[in-house]
């Protein structure tokens, strides 16, 4: 019991300290770039996204508005493990996944395989990136939060770029989740039309296994031809 409880402490003090970084923009101990029509923020959206790196399938972003949460409550119990998705289990994700969607504000967003060969992926990804952000944005003035070192282009809102925000940002990595959660699900669907690429295993990353199936039968509708693998194997 005693091993428990350390473990239960430990990883409060993780959520608290995700907590702290976002609660800290606002309390003004971190700085927010100042803006011509400047308001101050009453409140925080973290945005990430998932399968930038992928050769298949749509890139996928997540904005996510906490409530303000209790260390001592039981969503602080069930939020206690937050952490970068890419650092959880799939167990865990969906799980917390789940804790995320029932407390928070927050809509999923995808850039299309044709927006990612059109404008390249990481424009295409701060597209789906502010095409969340806009879902959940309100008359109220928040902070945005962007996981990364870039900030997303004609959003009418404060925002910050935040390196590895996923790993210091609660709202950050909240989004980090749900993103990942939501396009690993859509890779398994796919998986089920075309099975033979095994993209509920690989989720359209350049596995070994991946990358032999389409060189040896070629591209799907799914796979993104501006991606040097795939240009290899265009007809």
């Amino acid at each position: 019991m005693a091993t428990k409880a350390t473990v239960n402490k430990h990883q409060l003090t993780q959520l608290s300290n995700l907590l702290s970084f976002d609660r800290s923009f606002l309390e003004g101990s971190l700085s927010i770039p100042a803006g011509e029509f400047f308001q101050a923020p009453e409140g925080i959206i973290g945005i990430d996204e998932a399968g930038r790196g992928c050769l298949a399938g749509p890139v996928v972003a997540a904005a996510v508005q906490l409530p303000s949460i209790d260390l001592n409550s039981r969503v602080a119990t069930r939020l206690s493990k937050l952490d970068d998705s890419k650092r959880l289990s799939a167990g865990l994700r969906e799980e917390l996944a789940q804790t995320i969607m029932a407390i928070a504000k927050y809509a999923i967003c995808q850039a299309s395989v044709e927006e990612i060969d059109e404008l390249n992926i990481l424009q295409a990804s701060l597209l789906a990136m502010k095409r969340a952000c806009m879902s959940i944005a309100s008359t109220i003035p928040s902070l945005v939060l962007v996981d990364g070192n870039k900030s997303l282009p004609g959003l009418n809102q404060l925002q910050v770029a935040v390196v590895k925000g996923d790993c210091l940002s609660a709202s950050i990595a909240a989004a980090s989740i749900l993103a990942k959660v939501y396009r690993d699900r859509l890779m398994c669907q796919l998986s089920a039309i075309c099975p033979q690429y095994d993209w509920d295993k690989n989720k359209g990353y350049p596995s070994q296994q991946h990358r032999l199936v389409i060189a040896s039968i070629g591209l799907s509708a799914w796979h993104r031809r501006s991606f040097a693998p795939c240009k290899n194997h265009l007809p």
